[in-house]
């Protein structure tokens, strides 16, 4: 936790570049907050559709749950979430495959240490492969595939709020990410009422290009061309 600025015993100069300092700190957290949220939520959505729409099955499921729990005569509500398992499956599962940032926050070795074999000196930075973690296929059978369905048998059990060091989406341990919560609740929301007010199609009925771009994040190389069609009746939109 960054304390508030000490101004005691301070010249003019002294407070003017305490302050400086201080709220040049609070503005960077602030912008690395609220960037942070909008690119990984945006991130996640287009890679969930992505995958939905290339494999129109498991997104026929996915309406076939939220139709049978909620129906069409209302949107789906927060608490609505909580029953659609299948919902939370496809969320799980495109953040495994295509973990929002790929790379975890950079940590600090504060001393000389070895890890497996490997000496690490203080002052290296390290950071955590979570894509690589995700996809490590002596954890995860056939990991290159979107199965949905793992979560609800082989692995149902793992949970992604870094509790389970094979599927960390937000990180683990004091630095993972403060958002987790919003994210969630963001992502689950916004997917149900996606897939429960619209049916979709790409253009010419062609796959999604699923090709990846460098970057902190993990954004899609092409832009996510959809055509939708409504699915319930007017009044709701």
């Amino acid at each position: 936790m960054h304390s508030s600025p000490s101004f005691d015993n301070n010249g003019i100069l002294d407070v003017g570049l305490t302050l400086y300092d201080f709220f040049n700190y609070l503005d960077f957290n602030l912008q690395n907050m609220i960037l942070g949220g909008v690119d990984t939520t945006t991130v996640t959505l287009t890679w969930a559709l992505s995958l939905l729409l290339n494999n129109r099955n498991i997104l026929q499921m996915a309406q076939n749950e939220i139709d049978s729990i909620v129906g069409k005569d209302r949107l789906v509500d927060e608490s609505d979430i909580t029953k659609l398992v299948y919902l939370q499956a496809v969320v799980k599962e495109t953040m495994r495959l295509y973990p929002a940032a790929p790379l975890s926050a950079q940590h600090v070795a504060i001393e000389d240490c070895t890890v497996s074999g490997y000496h690490v000196s203080a002052g290296t930075w390290l950071f955590t492969n979570i894509y690589k973690i995700q996809r490590d296929p002596r954890v995860w059978s056939r990991p290159s595939e979107f199965q949905p369905e793992r979560f609800l048998t082989t692995q149902a059990n793992v949970d992604l709020r870094g509790n389970h060091f094979e599927f960390i989406p937000f990180g683990s341990g004091r630095r993972s990410c403060p958002g987790v919560s919003l994210a969630l609740h963001v992502v689950h929301l916004t997917l149900a009422r996606l897939l429960q007010s619209f049916d979709f199609e790409t253009p010419s009925n062609a796959a999604v290009d699923m090709t990846e771009s460098a970057g902190l994040t993990n954004l899609k190389a092409t832009p996510l061309e959809v055509l939708i069609t409504p699915r319930l009746a007017s009044s709701l939109y």
